[in-house]
């Protein structure tokens, strides 16, 4: 779940995916031969959509074919991946995916594919959660919520953007880690949590980096951010974890393939989008989604994918969490 992800990590992570590149070329110099689909599991307009289209315009040049996205929307994002995983392993389908369809929905409620047998291929990018909270808190800082909240646990009311949903597990993961029982209020997604934290109908809110333009209008204070490493855009922000043990989450992206898709062709991918996400075309307009590079091998991303979800899974059992 960290974010920290430094110029010099990039730079080993070029290295390290350079020879693994080279390696599935030597075993398969016909890939790709033709066009790839890019499944987007949510409707056009969203981070991932924003995303996975900038990694499909570059990748496409890095690959000599066109990767066109499709939008397949629905149920959380699990009908685009199911539709992916159930595609031919060969390269020519993959989705970009996130926490919700992949480590904490999964977790939550049945999903027609089983994500830790998918074909990884790399993280793509990385983002903190932002504690927000309504102006007229009585906290004006983290350390001070964190006063008010093991003095006044019950009164504290949390937001999310739906049961089940990474903004509840963050929340509940609070909770877990502290040893308090906040009240959680959902919603049907960001935007009305947000509307109701500003008008003061609940306390605080897990959001996505959607929120910082409310925080920079004054309209809403931002407390903390939820990964161990500085937000670039707030670098003064500390992170939840600086007070509170073992905490440090991020929001994610990245990019899968069927189930059985030949290591080469993973390979081969990751390493076109490790350099993709060197680029400053690239960087800039991550920077402007509130994102920064976070690659990862296929096997290192796995092995994220499984600690994330053997720690949702915690927080799932630990606060009861029951799907609607």
């Amino acid at each position: 779940m960290p974010l920290p992800f430094s110029r010099r990590q990039l730079g080993l992570s070029l290295l390290a995916t350079g020879a693994m590149g080279r390696a599935a070329l030597a075993q398969g110099q016909a890939y790709p031969s033709r066009p790839i689909r890019l499944i987007v599991p949510f409707s056009p307009g969203g981070g991932v959509d924003a995303t996975g289209r900038i990694v499909a315009e570059h990748l496409g040049a890095a690959l000599g074919q066109t990767v066109v996205v499709e939008n397949r929307a629905g149920a959380g994002g699990a009908i685009g991946v199911d539709a992916m995983a159930k595609s031919p392993p060969d390269g020519y389908t993959i989705a970009i995916v996130s926490p919700g369809n992949m480590t904490v929905g999964p977790v939550v409620r049945p999903t027609p594919y089983d994500a830790l047998a998918l074909g990884f291929v790399t993280r793509v990018v990385l983002s903190p959660l932002l504690l927000v909270c309504r102006k007229g808190l009585a906290a004006q800082d983290l350390a001070g919520f964190i006063d008010l909240l093991k003095r006044q646990p019950d009164a504290i009311r949390f937001a999310s953007g739906g049961v089940g949903t990474g903004t509840h597990l963050a929340g509940e993961l609070l909770n877990l880690r502290l040893g308090v029982r906040m009240t959680h209020v959902p919603y049907r997604g960001t935007a009305p949590a947000l509307t109701d934290l500003i008008a003061g109908n609940v306390d605080i809110f897990f959001s996505d980096t959607s929120a910082w333009p409310m925080v920079q209008q004054d309209q809403l204070r931002l407390l903390a951010i939820s990964s161990m490493a500085r937000w670039a855009q707030a670098p003064q922000v500390p992170p939840v974890g600086s007070l509170v043990a073992d905490f440090d989450i991020a929001n994610w992206y990245g990019i899968v393939a069927p189930p059985g898709t030949p290591a080469p062709i993973l390979a081969r991918l990751h390493a076109e989008i490790a350099k993709l996400l060197a680029l400053p075309a690239v960087i800039e307009p991550l920077a402007r989604l509130g994102f920064e590079p976070g690659p990862l091998p296929p096997a290192e991303f796995a092995a994220f994918v499984r600690a994330e979800t053997a720690t949702w899974t915690t927080v799932v059992r630990a606060a009861d969490i029951k799907a609607d």
